[in-house]
């Protein structure tokens, strides 16, 4: 018999993505069942195995890690690409760092990376049109860079392809307020994260060196990485200076490589890019002295 942990910080944010699991069987419908039981049980199992030679029970945070990395994948995602991401993030993201708490990177991102560039044709090529059963090659975000314009109202509703959780830009808003208020996610890291990269897509769409800048905004997984896996307890700064900065790091990162890179989605890389200076961005900004 498997047990958890308890951990109700992991709680809050297993209770703000109810809803987006909600509106995304509505667009998906069993895929996203099917899909969920290869990731839950291989996550589950991967840091079983790890935490059992040390006597220890599974974190409640592996359950968030399998959530987010389920509801950014594609919905056509084969099964056993799905549990190889998992296995990674898990494993090599989380467990060969000590387990929870220890980690330095986000084990949703890192996975979903992993495969990302592991097996592009299943991860950027293979969408599904929402409510239907009809094939896509591109997503909003790619349609974008190709100079194609995109229908806001579909955007904001979430009703065009995508990651399976991604689309719904007023649920994903809504579960960032209520992570705020309850002192979830860091508001720090949310505002610095979006706003610098508006502020980027802007000026590049101003200088026409990038796409049309409120599509580009709305479209792809910036919302959702943000509000989600850029807040990270573990892999995030812990002190509020830093985490402005690591919010524009993140920020900036992820509309660059969006707009001049071979990779429509830049997010994964921001975060990652994110993650790498999180310590050092706590350690080298200089500290108040106590009066």
């Amino acid at each position: 018999m498997i047990s958890f942990q308890k951990q109700p910080l992991m709680r809050k944010v297993l209770y703000s993505l109810v809803p987006i699991f909600v509106f995304s069987f509505y667009l998906y419908g069993l895929r996203v069942l099917w899909l969920g039981l290869f990731v839950f049980s291989a996550g589950i199992l991967t840091e079983y195995v790890m935490e059992k030679q040390k006597n220890k029970p599974v974190s409640e945070a592996v359950l968030v890690t399998c959530s987010l990395l389920l509801l950014s994948l594609p919905p056509l995602t084969p099964w056993w690409v799905a549990v190889i991401g998992t296995s990674f993030g898990v494993f090599i993201a989380k467990e060969v760092y000590g387990g929870f708490g220890r980690n330095i990177f986000n084990p949703a991102i890192a996975g979903r990376l992993f495969i990302y560039i592991s097996f592009p044709t299943f991860m950027t090529t293979q969408w599904l049109l929402p409510r239907t059963d009809t094939l896509t090659s591109a997503t909003p975000l790619d349609l974008l860079r190709t100079g194609q314009n995109m229908d806001l109202k579909n955007l904001l509703l979430g009703i065009r392809p995508g990651a399976i959780g991604e689309s719904s830009i007023l649920l994903i808003v809504i579960a960032a307020v209520y992570l705020i208020f309850t002192k979830t996610a860091s508001f720090r890291i949310i505002v610095s994260t979006f706003l610098s990269a508006a502020a980027l897509t802007f000026l590049l769409d101003l200088l026409k060196a990038g796409p049309s800048s409120l599509p580009m905004l709305l479209s792809g997984s910036l919302f959702f990485v943000t509000v989600f896996m850029a807040t990270d307890p573990v892999s995030a700064p812990k002190r509020k200076e830093a985490q402005w900065i690591y919010g524009v790091i993140i920020g900036v990162c992820t509309v660059l490589i969006r707009t001049f890179s071979l990779f429509s989605e830049g997010t994964s890389f921001g975060v990652l890019i994110g993650n790498t200076f999180a310590s050092l961005l706590d350690e080298i900004l200089p500290k108040k002295v106590k009066q």
